[in-house]
This record gives structure tokens, C-alpha cells and sequence, in this order.
């Protein structure tokens, strides 16, 4: 069933995978995914969000995080979602992800891999996957997967399959992320 705040045509074409970098159970009766990219300010301000939303839902929300670099706008948005994949080839995928929203005013091609030293990591090894692009591969297969599944902004939400057309404040997830769950209890 579809909720109001659920478009009945924009289906996520990838289901989420042991590919996705995900938060929460597997078998959680929830899952929320989102388009992101890191040098988008709307991104920024959602993070804090899902962080609360898996905070008060704890156990019946997974959240996967998928990349959508709007390079057209955001110059070092790709850079800092291969970043991501290379720290997340060394299970830090999150701290480096919070990392990139935290700076996102100060993404460059000198701060992306420093900010990777911050988070533990070997900026000289992260640096060498960037300008190999060593995980391109997998930002531009979530970028297509997003662009077969409707998204054309970010952030874009799916809750279950289906897109969240409503806003993303706490009160609006929540509701939507409710009558997900109690969709599938039905």
C-alpha cells in the first residue's frame, strides 16, 4: 500500500544489498534509503534527522545510504563520495560520512583526504583511491540506480520501496516511517 507522502510511480529500482552501507537491522520492518550528496545543503541539514528518526525508531529502521553527486553544482561532491568508499573499504564508511557533511564548506581535493587522517585513516592511501578513482565504479552504480528509480534532487527518500514525495523534517519521517511499519504488519 502506498502512502500519501509516497509516489504510486516512483518505485527504488535497486533493492538495498550487503552492497549499501546501511544502519539498523536487517530485518528491521522499515527501510529507509537516501540519495545524498555531500556538498548538498539539504543533505546537510537532513543528516541530523535520520540521526534522531533511528534514534526514537530504534530496531525498526534500516537506513542505507546511496550517492547522487549533483556534479553539475557541486564540484567535489563525486570526490567526496568516492572518499566515502574508500573509508568505507575500511569499515569507517560512517565516520567519514559524517566527516563530509560536517565540512561541507571547506570540500576540496586538498581537505577531502585530510579529513580522512581525522577519521583514522591513511590520507596518502585514501588521496591514491581518489585520483584512481578505485570506487567510481560503485558512486556512479548508485548514481544510475537512483536516476531509474526517479531521483532528480537530493535528498531523495524511499521508504520501503517506495518514494517519499513529503518533507523531511522529524514529524514528517517519522509519520511516514510509522505507516510504513504498520503497512508491514498488515
Amino acid at each position: 500500500m502506498t502512502t500519501p507522502l509516497q509516489s504510486a510511480s516512483a518505485r527504488l529500482v535497486v533493492p538495498v544489498t550487503d552492497r549499501d552501507h546501511t544502519l539498523g537491522p536487517v530485518d528491521a520492518p522499515v527501510t529507509l534509503v537516501e540519495y545524498g550528496d555531500y556538498q548538498c545543503p539539504y543533505c546537510a541539514r537532513a543528516r541530523p534527522i535520520v540521526g534522531e528518526l533511528l534514534r526514537r525508531r530504534q530496531g525498526a529502521v534500516r537506513f542505507a545510504y546511496r550517492h547522487f553527486p549533483l556534479t553539475n553544482v557541486h564540484p567535489y561532491a563525486e570526490m567526496a563520495a568516492e572518499a566515502a568508499e574508500a573509508a568505507g573499504a575500511k569499515h569507517r564508511f560512517w565516520q567519514m560520512h559524517d566527516w563530509l557533511f560536517e565540512h561541507q564548506d571547506e570540500l576540496d581535493a586538498g581537505t577531502i583526504p585530510a579529513g580522512a587522517a581525522e577519521v583514522g585513516l591513511d590520507d596518502e592511501a585514501i588521496a591514491a583511491a581518489i585520483r584512481g578513482h578505485q570506487y567510481f565504479d560503485k558512486v556512479r552504480s548508485d548514481f544510475i540506480g537512483g536516476v531509474h528509480s526517479g531521483v532528480n534532487g537530493t535528498p531523495t527518500f524511499f521508504i520501503n520501496g517506495g518514494r517519499h514525495d513529503g518533507g523531511y523534517s522529524l514529524a514528517e519521517l517519522e509519520f511516514a516511517v510509522d505507516e510504513a511499519a504498520a503497512d508491514a504488519e498488515r
